[in-house]
């Protein structure tokens, strides 16, 4: 049984600006521990998985970050998107090249910016996931048990029906659900049959392929024309810059997801965080005495329940609660923390007063 990677890295990490800039995205930081984001999964995927068998796909902005960052992952195992279309045709494209090179493997689908802090309990749930995906040709997925009524995070709702495989408990899936509102997370909070979205797959690369034939026709057919021009051309970026424009732009979940039955979800409790915004690093660092999480050269006094970082000059703070202050070495970030989803805003500001330099 042969288990392959895809690990998604094409995304700006948006919410983290100004740190995470068009040139080097969060995925490529080192936000918590001594290596960076993608460093990181591929360092915990290696312990289930051969870095050979590893593919990461991005763009041709990133390909020289992952060969510096990654120096031992094959250079055939980086799949360059020309451009961004969502993750149905990331999954579609990597399943066609996997298939080729092991005809006969499960593929594991996740994040390269994500955080997991108990690997140990990681790879034990994804060895799982392999089982039940080999099993009657099933999707499965990692959903996390929550513990806060989160409204950034998509839901899973799972049925009653739950068998066990290897001490783990298994559920059918009744649906995926969008992003709520707070009562409504609260809801799902309390049935207790809710998880977070965590946005990693797992299935046997012929299953997913014959979904998107089903599911995605028109996808299908340019997957299908990559397939028999692969089959002739030695330019493969080429042939996929070609094509990969025809591509519709649709997410894995609303492509397929939504629309198939045999779909299984696996609960978690393994440290996990998205690291969707600043104020993650509330969740996944220390705190001081004041609820203060605080990086680099910092002098604050009455200062309670903020995120400051600096990238070298002295901050000083006085009597503030509850701001995000982020300086780097060309822009400084201030904001409230209950705006902190809305950081994309600025960068569309930026964009339109034509200063793409700080972008």
């Amino acid at each position: 049984m042969t288990i392959t990677a895809v690990i998604m890295a094409g995304g700006k990490g948006e919410r983290f600006w100004p740190k995470s800039r068009t040139h080097l995205p969060k995925q490529f930081l080192n936000i918590s521990g001594s290596k960076s984001m993608i460093q990181q999964t591929i360092a915990r995927l290696e312990k289930l998985i051969d870095i050979t068998h590893i593919f990461i796909v991005t763009n041709e902005l990133y390909a020289e970050l992952i060969r510096a960052q990654i120096p031992n992952l094959p250079a055939d195992n980086i799949i360059i998107e020309p451009i961004g279309r969502n993750t149905a045709p990331c999954v579609g494209l990597a399943s066609l090249i996997i298939e080729e090179k092991f005809p006969d493997s499960t593929m594991v689908v996740l994040p390269s910016d994500h955080i997991i802090e108990n690997d140990e309990g990681f790879i034990k749930i994804l060895r799982t996931a392999v089982e039940v995906a080999r099993e009657k040709d099933n999707l499965v997925t990692l959903g996390i048990q929550p513990t806060y009524p989160e409204t950034g995070y998509g839901y899973i709702e799972s049925t009653k029906q739950i068998q066990k495989v290897n001490d783990l408990d298994v559920h059918k899936v009744n649906k995926f659900v969008e992003k709520p509102d707070l009562e409504t997370a609260q809801s799902y909070l309390d049935s207790g049959n809710f998880f977070w979205n965590s946005g990693i797959f797992i299935w046997k690369t012929d299953v997913i392929r014959n979904y998107i034939k089903q599911l995605m026709p028109d996808m299908h057919d340019v997957l299908e024309t990559l397939k028999k021009a692969f089959q002739t051309d030695t330019d493969r970026n080429q042939l996929i810059r070609n094509e990969f424009y025809k591509m519709p732009d649709q997410s894995i979940d609303y492509g397929i997801m939504e629309k198939v039955s045999n779909i299984y979800v696996i609960p978690c409790v393994f440290g996990w965080d998205d690291v969707g915004s600043w104020t993650a690093l509330d969740r996944i660092n220390d705190r001081d005495e004041n609820g203060n999480v605080i990086k680099g050269n910092i002098l604050n006094l009455d200062t309670k329940r903020c995120i400051i970082e600096s990238n070298g000059k002295l901050i000083a703070t006085l009597g503030i609660e509850d701001l995000i202050i982020v300086d780097t070495e060309d822009v400084t970030l201030i904001c409230t923390k209950d705006k902190a989803q809305e950081v994309k805003l600025l960068l569309k500001e930026l964009r339109t007063q034509k200063l793409d330099q700080y972008l």
